[in-house]
């Protein structure tokens, strides 16, 4: 199956207790199709066998190690499977929901595909300089008084790739993972969209701009947030067409995979700069989240760029720092996406990063303040580290909490969640607290 496009699929999560046939794990499958089952578990297999649907089933998540993990099993990644469908016609309709009907079946839901809105990059026109206002903006200069970063901490970041040979960046990158891997009969996707490998390296930009904004080094732009900190990029997102727009999209299972693989490779931190509306089944990457909280790693996610109250998925869930925008002026700004899951703001209109073929560009959206926070999330591990402690990603959230600036009297704020990301405030707190 190598070197073709992965076909439809189903994602079906057991029910606790229930038994289910040994079969692969669904990336073997795309390796290699000799390895691959034909059955998952009895009822499932004779609904199926009506629909005349022939399958691969195979497991959604591998271990970390031989066995299922403690955080694993909490989770319920052991229960999670992928019914590939080996003809491309389509699911059959009504076949998703008799499976979900099953008494043996928690949940089952079709696999799709996520998309997220890519800013357009704009060219430097007056140089790095006339963004020293996002740095100032979160008082990163007296940030980096007590820490610049720990290259034992790592900042995952999973999105469209990131450039490799980026001189802000090629010195802080760890091995990455792409996991871009697209539907059949999607013509308008450009540029690398079929087999998973182990270069994540960017055709669109938006990944490479929010690493900059977390590790550039500050060779011919400001310092990013966290320079010391190492970066692991993960690619999830290719390119799409969509009129004349760029758009970033990805199965929304193979973004799960790169959340699992991103705690299981020594991710202290995740940035996602994307969102996934609710539309059937369970809540978007709800296990991997899961996951993630029981290991203690923090995700960072973007709140969403249409400008009205809404929730997109990680940002929707509790365990998740949700980020908004501000504009130049400090202010939410007027595309940031808010509701009662944002927890704080970051400066997120022409912000001045890292870019494509080594180079350098403004943009603007939700997706660029999640890396402020991301990184600032990284420095406070990083200081704590220096002091031969570890942090807690709840110790994490409560000290940006109680140091944001509030955007009015209330603690928290439905456009501003808990306030502006004040950096040198939080840094203080931490020292305070270490002392």
């Amino acid at each position: 199956m190598k070197g073709s496009i992965v076909r439809p699929h189903i994602g079906v999560q057991l029910r606790p207790g229930v038994q289910a046939d040994p079969v692969p794990h669904w990336m073997q499958i795309i390796r290699d199709k000799a390895v691959a089952a034909e059955s998952l578990h009895p009822a499932i297999d004779a609904v199926l066998r009506r629909a005349g649907v022939p399958v691969w089933a195979t497991r959604e998540y591998a271990p970390s190690s031989g066995n299922w993990s403690d955080e694993e099993l909490r989770a319920g990644l052991d229960r999670a499977y992928r019914i590939i469908l080996r003809e491309g016609s389509g699911i059959p309709p009504g076949l998703v929901e008799e499976i979900s009907l099953l008494p043996v079946v928690e949940e089952a839901r079709p696999g799709r595909i996520a998309s997220a809105e890519l800013p357009p990059a704009r060219a430097v026109a007056l140089g790095a300089k006339t963004d020293e206002l996002s740095r100032q903006a979160i008082y990163l200069d007296d940030a980096h008084r007590f820490s610049r970063g720990d290259p034992e901490i790592v900042v995952a970041v999973l999105d469209t790739g990131v450039c490799l040979t980026h001189p802000e960046l090629r010195a802080c990158l760890v091995k990455g993972q792409d996991f871009v891997d697209i539907i059949d009969g999607h013509a308008e996707f450009v540029g690398d969209f079929l087999d998973l490998d182990e270069s994540p390296d960017d055709e669109v930009g938006h990944g490479t701009h929010v690493a900059g904004i977390i590790g550039g080094a500050g060779v011919a732009m400001p310092s990013g947030v966290a320079p010391r900190c190492r970066l692991m990029p993960v690619r999830v997102l290719g390119a799409m067409k969509r009129g004349e727009k760029r758009v970033g999209a990805g199965l929304v299972d193979n973004i799960n995979a790169g959340v699992k693989w991103a705690v299981d490779h020594g991710a202290d931190v995740i940035n996602m700069s994307l969102g996934v509306q609710h539309i059937d089944g369970g809540l978007p990457h709800q296990e991997v989240v899961e996951y993630a909280r029981l290991k203690g790693v923090t995700i960072v996610a973007a709140s969403g760029n249409d400008g009205t109250e809404g929730i997109y998925y990680p940002g929707g869930f509790p365990s998740v720092i949700t980020v908004g925008a501000t504009d130049t002026s400090g202010n939410v700004a007027a595309f940031s996406t808010y509701g009662r899951q944002v927890s704080l703001i970051a400066p997120g209109t022409d912000v001045y990063s890292t870019y494509l073929e080594n180079d350098y560009a403004f943009s603007s959206g939700t997706s660029h303040a999640a890396p402020f926070v991301s990184g600032a999330v990284a420095l406070l591990k990083s200081h704590a580290r220096s002091r031969g402690r570890r942090l807690t990603d709840g110790q994490v959230k409560s000290v940006l909490k109680h140091t944001a600036d509030k955007a009015g009297r209330a603690f928290k704020d439905r456009k501003a969640g808990y306030g502006r990301l004040n950096l040198s405030d939080a840094m203080r707190l931490l020292e305070h607290s270490l002392n």
